[in-house]
């Protein structure tokens, strides 16, 4: 009898972690440890290529890639090891910190599933792998998808709407004036078509004010732009009740630098050669293609409230715009929350602001309470699950009101 004891199995190794130093990133391997136990693994970059190679990487389920500034050096190595990793069909979640968006940008073009900033937020590595590992399906969303055709030119008006502030109506705005748009019915007119563009790459969120997916095909047409065409342009929309048309923010948060101008401007132009409206609902923050967008609208809505902070914010952006020479006369200041028409001391208060920042109030918006979150919450426009809402009607006539500027500008024209 053989006096050899058996020895325990030892759990395969599921994942590893990628990097120059893996002590570098210490919440990395907090968080591996946590998730995975004993079952993961560290190598380098080289290491990796070697490793995918042996046996005991047919077990892998994918590898956790992590780099800072001083690894953009090696940014064709890290390329390489994506590129062998999804050849054996490894997922790759990046783990960046400090890295310049160019280099994100042509790492997740790479193939990379996954994207987490370092620091990592409590419990997104989690996270992460539970979507990497979650059995893929057929996006059952593709029949929502609608089919654009070529060649068309509509030479769509371009309408912003931009929050000055957190909280200022925004979306809210943006969302319900394109439905406005869309369902327009005057005799013997077709209903406008209608494209809402969600430009808001971190925290938009019309695809949960409409109950819509959000998709991959969006980040994938974002990121390769000049190759965009109809057919790649209309798979990342999705409509919602067969009227408007909707491009969602990205699935997952992205850096709003990772898209260059060109790429906005190319995909605003290309939404404007299909639809008669095209809504887009910006990031608060002033990013690099802000001037892109300005230029290429046809009304501006700045979005603002009775407070400060507002007052604040106007001025730096007025001021902002101003210092690069762009046109500011495109701008129409939008007040949300409204005083009531017999509120005449609220309406002085406005007049005031107004003097005071130079600038003219030409839509108020009145505050139309609970419904608004509600129907936000329910993916229902104000027109479906609060109709007869105070600040439906306002954006309601607002829509009336571009439309038959429009109208009137084109039989004039």
């Amino acid at each position: 009898m053989s006096s050899v004891m058996p020895q325990p199995e030892t759990a395969p190794i599921v994942a590893c972690t990628v990097s120059r130093d893996v002590q570098n990133f210490d919440l990395l391997i907090e968080d591996m440890e946590t998730t995975l136990g004993e079952a993961w693994g560290d190598l380098g970059f080289v290491e990796a290529l070697a490793f995918f190679g042996q046996p005991e990487a047919e077990a892998l389920e994918f590898i956790a890639l992590a780099m800072d500034q001083e690894d953009e050096e090696d940014l064709v190595l890290m390329s390489e090891v994506i590129t062998q990793a999804k050849a054996r069909k490894i997922k790759v979640i990046l783990i960046a910190e400090d890295v310049t968006p160019a280099s994100l940008h042509s790492l997740l073009r790479q193939g990379a599933d996954e994207f987490i900033p370092y620091p990592l937020p409590e419990g997104e590595l989690k996270l992460a792998i539970q979507r990497i590992q979650a059995p893929s399906e057929p996006e059952k969303i593709e029949s929502n998808a609608p089919a654009l055709r070529a060649g068309t030119s509509k030479d769509g008006a371009v309408i912003v709407v931009h929050g000055i502030a957190g909280g200022t109506g925004a979306t809210t705005l943006a969302t319900n004036l394109a439905w406005e748009l869309a369902i327009l019915n005057k005799k013997g007119e077709t209903a406008p078509s209608v494209c809402l563009l969600d430009l808001d790459l971190q925290f938009g969120s019309v695809s949960t004010y409409l109950d819509l997916a959000r998709r991959e095909a969006v980040y994938e047409m974002m990121s390769d732009t000049e190759n965009m065409d109809d057919e790649t342009f209309g798979q990342s929309l999705l409509t919602f009740n067969e009227k408007l048309h909707v491009l969602t923010a990205p699935a997952d948060m992205l850096p709003l630098d990772l898209v260059t101008p060109e790429d906005i401007s190319r995909v605003i132009e290309m939404a404007r050669s299909h639809f008669d409206y095209v809504v887009v609902d910006m990031p608060s923050t002033l990013v690099q293609w802000t001037e892109t967008v300005l230029h290429a609208a046809h009304i501006y809505f700045v979005t603002l409230e009775q407070d400060m902070r507002s007052a604040q914010n106007t001025l730096r952006f007025k001021r902002a715009l101003m210092s690069e020479e762009l046109p500011t006369e495109k701008l129409r200041y939008v007040l949300n929350r409204a005083p009531k028409f017999t509120d005449i001391s609220g309406k002085g208060r406005v007049k005031r602001m107004a003097e005071s920042l130079e600038v003219a109030i030409e839509v108020s918006l009145p505050d139309g309470g609970k419904p608004i979150t509600q129907g936000a919450d329910h993916g229902l426009p104000l027109a479906a699950s609060a109709p007869k809402n105070p600040l439906r009607r306002e954006i309601a006539k607002l829509a009336a009101s571009i439309h038959e500027t429009k109208s009137d500008q084109a039989k004039a024209a």
